[in-house]
């Protein structure tokens, strides 16, 4: 984690900027007379604001922050009314679930407020909440909000001057063969089965139970990437209860120590997130015990109980991507590996377009897609990299393929510098390179298509040392060598060869 690369500091300055959010969502509900359970809802809020909103453009990230209240506030309203009636709660909080595993078929922006419409709910439970307490809860979200907005649109806006690429869509399909709709089902019937249990484990902190399932299925789609999470976020937890009975135990709920304190953990989830959820959820973890002390509630006896809930959730979890609906990890490596693929070949083309004269073509974006598309690659390879795994041989593979599309990453970015250059010539045989890229990326997609195509392909010349000068024939001479490299990890499973879902 400490070694983890970050291009610009930009996980440092996101996490500094939470940081700033959220303590100044605190602050002016503490300004503004609110009481404690008023002051944690909003700074909750705040995070929820900073951490879940991530659409591509600075605008679209403003009024997916403006709709948060529409899916936050009806949901709050119905947690607290149905506080004291515990059957009814239960299933509408199951039904939450449902809705906001189901938004996330419409991209980031449902994303977002399926989150936040769940940790409503959620965050009612962990500070039991009355309908009393309605108007000021309304009134802490809102002005959070607003602190959270300010904060990353006007003091801090780091995406103005660094845009995020788009994110990846989800994988397609219709009805039970969309991963999203098939998810909603597994995460719903993982949260029921937790609430039950967990509700056995304890009748007052069984929530926990259920917030392990929910985020358990957040950012994974495949039965591979949901039991390792799983699997992280009680190693995660274990050390952070740890850490919360040396640290969050003696404070007992010190406001200034425990304020500091809480501000390194908001740190530590937004700096840690992207490159391990075993130490974001030790963050997370120590926050809630953090929070427990300031509440006055907290004991060994209730950091124990966490982790009991916390295996219970994972447990649920666990079992609903088995046995409900499996989404196999092989189906989405084949999906998502597909996917980068063909944004190799959409830069390659879109960079002999430029170099040709075109002054619409870039390959820019796509060389920025590619770098999200791998990072979600790696996700879906996870499950096969992991030390636990007992497959060697796919482990080897896996790491290979990671390996080489990280070096196609690289001279993707090298070809797009390239084509930016105004001085850059056009080279006849930049064609004849760039049509064996392609060529190339059809064999690890369409390898029936690839067959039909060989004896065009054996009339071009083989792919050599491009002469000095030619700096964009290297480059796709690299990616045509790492291309060819693929063939051999990608095709020894022994299930069907790769074929992208187009």
């Amino acid at each position: 984690m400490f070694v983890a690369p970050d291009p610009g500091h930009l996980r440092l300055r996101t996490a500094s900027r939470a940081v700033i959010g959220v303590g100044l969502a605190v602050t002016v509900a503490e300004l503004a007379g609110f009481s404690l359970t008023a002051s944690i809802t909003g700074g909750l809020a705040a995070l929820l604001a900073l951490f879940t909103v991530t659409d591509a453009s600075v605008r679209a990230q403003a009024w997916t922050t403006a709709l948060l209240p529409a899916a936050g506030f009806p949901v709050l309203a119905l947690a607290t009314a149905l506080h004291g009636v515990p059957t009814a709660r239960d299933a509408a909080f199951v039904a939450v679930v449902f809705c906001g595993v189901y938004a996330r078929r419409w991209g980031p922006r449902g994303h977002a407020l399926g989150i936040f419409a769940f940790m409503n709910f959620f965050i009612t439970q962990f500070l039991h909440a009355v309908p009393a307490q309605l108007p000021e809860l309304y009134s802490a979200v809102g002005l959070a909000l607003g602190a959270a907005a300010a904060v990353r649109f006007v003091l801090w806006p780091i995406e103005r001057r660094t845009p995020p690429a788009a994110a990846p869509p989800p994988l397609p399909g219709r009805g039970l063969a969309r991963a999203t709709t098939r998810q909603a089902f597994q995460a719903t019937a993982a949260c029921a089965a937790a609430l039950t249990i967990g509700q056995a484990v304890s009748d007052v902190r069984w929530y926990w139970a259920v917030g392990t399932a929910w985020w358990i299925f957040v950012n994974t789609a495949s039965r591979g990437e949901t039991l390792v999470r799983g699997f992280r976020r009680v190693l995660g937890t274990v050390v952070g209860i740890v850490v919360g009975l040396l640290v969050a135990l003696p404070l007992d709920g010190a406001p200034v120590p425990t304020a500091v304190l809480v501000a390194l953990c908001v740190f530590g989830i937004f700096y840690t997130a992207a490159v391990s959820y075993s130490w974001m959820m030790l963050a997370v973890t120590v926050m809630a015990g953090l929070l427990y002390g300031l509440l006055g509630v907290l004991t060994p006896g209730l950091l124990v109980l966490r982790l009991s809930e916390t295996a219970v959730g994972a447990l649920c979890a666990g079992l609903a991507v088995v046995l409900l609906l499996p989404v196999t990890t092989h189906a989405t490596n084949a999906a998502w590996i597909g996917r980068a693929l063909r944004c190799v070949h959409a830069a390659t083309a879109e960079a002999a377009a430029r170099l040709a004269g075109s002054p619409t073509a870039d390959p820019a974006p796509h060389a920025a897609e590619l770098e999200l598309l791998l990072a979600r690659v790696r996700m879906a390879l996870a499950p096969l990299v992991h030390p636990l795994s007992p497959f060697r041989g796919r482990k080897a593979r896996a790491r290979q393929v990671i390996a080489l599309l990280d070096e196609c990453a690289r001279e993707v970015r090298g070809l797009a510098v390239v084509a930016a250059d105004p001085d850059a010539s056009h080279d006849a045989r930049l064609a004849a390179a760039c049509w064996r890229v392609e060529a190339a990326v059809e064999a690890l997609t369409s390898p029936g298509a690839a067959a039909a195509g060989r004896g065009d392909r054996a009339a071009e010349p083989a792919a050599g040392h491009a002469p000095a000068g030619a700096p964009a024939l290297v480059h796709l001479h690299g990616l045509e060598r790492l291309l060819t490299q693929l063939d051999a990890p990608l095709s020894a499973d022994p299930r069907p060869r790769l074929i992208l879902t187009r």
